[in-house]
């Protein structure tokens, strides 16, 4: 029996397969694997990854490895210094990044990527990938928008961030299936039957509820529902001071678990639920403003980010070790280089201060998937295209749930499109929306492009410019798109309103931003611009 690592100590349970990124270790088999094709390791390279990804990250000390690696032989440590390298070799090909292996000098080794376990006797459930459907045949839950009885639309703020937050602590645990909250916002102030979610979000189960504040008191009150009987599973009020809400969410997450996936053990549900903030003062700064944020990204609200800027500012002021607010924080810096909004546009400052902030969240909190996803989305435009998918990996490995469109844009610009199409077209268990989206559409358009599939690119980025109309760079693709199928009187009209829309708009401006991992790539897309008249400087 494999001993895994727990945080009390050393405890039997029994595992029959190990995932890290995109490898997967069969511990039946004593096989491993990257994107389901074989990596040929030695039987010894294998017992030492094996007992090593079994460490919860811990340090594994030398005479630990003997012990379980050659138990009963006497070793020289060369031979462990030689299995070391042989596994770092095949992990850590094509990972400009840090290795999966750290040594601890002078002491042992430690396991850096993290890793998902799955339980014997769950063999008949397939081990979810990135490039296929991740709901199976788990439970399926919807959080459904909860209500905000205060009558006051500005306080929307505090419940949109409590659904937000309740979804989150229930998509940590690969044993559920949590539909996207965007799936689920389109519920939001409407009299729903519940059957009739059930079916349009493919869910077993929706959670619903609202939430009242008074003073410095907070009432919550939600409930569990079958969605094909009507049956109600639990239904609870909590009236707590709001210092409290904290304690209530994480409470809710382990009723519904409790409720949903009965073998979910206790000592897995602690490690899965977040850390809050130290203060309430910085949730409150935090929620709003992630509100602001993506209210731009919908309103197109020039002062949004500014304002969003400020408040998460404030948020980390009260609680320098809040990782969501480091990380949210990281993400407008990025969103000013990308876009021009200031002087910020272009500016290597706001880019480093952006990849400082999401270094920070992920040290912050390791277990917080949405840290790496911003760290991945920052390399992109360092240029360090390995070490940005192998952020999303970690992301992905850390919550199976999770979704995040940006990991196709950094597989399309690493050379990797056909997967950028996998990867969007799997989430659609859990986002059963998604393909409505300007993000999807053009993310795939775009991909589309990168394999000369024209029609379909032109298709999807023609969707994604009547739902962005002031988008400029999706028009730019599409412009390319209509180029290269010979029809320059269309590319020619893109072309045109683009220009419109940012009359700078030049191609060698657009470089800046086209971090292709290949030059040919960036030539493919150019080439299409170009022959759609669009200017070179």
């Amino acid at each position: 029996m494999l001993k895994i690592r727990d945080h009390d100590g050393l405890k039997p349970m029994s595992v029959d397969q190990i995932r890290f990124g995109r490898f997967r270790l069969d511990l039946r088999q004593r096989e491993l694997s990257r994107d389901g094709m074989p990596v040929h390791l030695g039987s010894r390279a294998i017992d030492i990854l094996r007992v090593l990804a079994s460490g919860n990250g811990d340090l594994v000390t030398k005479d630990e490895l003997i012990a379980q690696v050659w138990s009963g032989l006497v070793v020289d440590e060369s031979n462990i210094q030689v299995q070391i390298s042989a596994l770092r070799k095949a992990l850590d090909q094509g990972n400009s990044g840090p290795s999966h292996v750290a040594t601890v000098p002078g002491r042992g080794y430690r396991f850096a990527a993290p890793v998902l376990r799955f339980a014997m006797g769950a063999a008949a459930a397939p081990l979810p990938t990135l490039r296929e459907g991740r709901a199976g045949d788990r439970p399926s839950v919807a959080v459904l928008p909860f209500a905000n009885l205060d009558g006051d639309p500005k306080q929307d703020y505090f419940s949109d961030g409590m659904t937000e937050d309740i979804t989150t602590e229930l998509s940590r645990f690969p044993e559920l299936a949590v539909i996207a909250r965007r799936s689920a916002s389109q519920y939001k102030g409407k009299r729903v039957d519940i059957r009739q979610v059930g079916r349009e979000l493919g869910a077993c189960y929706v959670l619903e509820g609202s939430v009242r504040r008074s003073g410095e008191r907070i009432r919550i009150s939600a409930q569990l529902i079958d969605t094909a009987t009507g049956v109600h599973h639990w239904a609870e009020r909590y009236d707590r001071e709001l210092h409290d809400a904290f304690a209530v969410q994480d409470e809710m997450a382990r009723m519904i678990v409790g409720t949903l996936a009965a073998h979910v053990n206790r000592a897995e549900i602690e490690r899965a639920l977040s850390k809050p903030p130290a203060a309430w003062e910085a949730y409150e700064y935090y929620l709003r403003g992630a509100e602001a944020y993506f209210l731009h990204g919908t309103r197109d609200t020039k002062g949004s980010p500014h304002d969003a800027r400020r408040l998460l500012e404030q948020s980390l002021a009260i609680d320098p070790d809040y990782a969501h607010a480091a990380a949210m924080l990281s993400r407008t810096h990025l969103y000013a280089y990308m876009e021009r909004l200031d002087g910020d546009h272009l500016n290597s400052a706001a880019l480093d201060r952006a990849l400082e902030l999401a270094e920070t969240a992920v040290r912050l909190d390791a277990r917080l998937p949405q840290a790496p996803a911003q760290l991945g989305d920052v390399l992109l435009y360092k240029r360090r295209h390995d070490a940005a998918i192998a952020e999303f990996e970690r992301a992905f490995a850390l919550n199976p749930n999770f979704i995040d469109y940006r990991y196709a844009r950094a597989l399309t610009f690493a050379g990797e499109p056909a997967r950028a199409i996998e990867v969007l077209q799997a989430s659609g268990h859990l986002d059963p929306l998604q393909a409505s989206l300007p993000c999807f559409t053009g993310f795939v358009g775009l991909a589309n492009y990168a394999l000369e599939r024209y029609e379909e690119a032109v298709r999807l980025l023609r969707e994604c410019t009547l739902r962005m109309p002031n988008g400029q760079w999706p028009r730019a693709w599409l412009a390319a798109g209509h180029a290269q199928l010979g029809k320059l009187e269309e590319a020619g009209a893109e072309a045109a309103e683009l220009l419109r829309i940012n009359p700078a708009f030049t191609i060698e401006s657009w470089k800046r931003l086209a971090v292709f991992k290949n030059p040919k790539d960036a030539d493919h897309l150019i080439d299409g611009m170009r022959k759609a008249g669009l200017p070179e400087a």
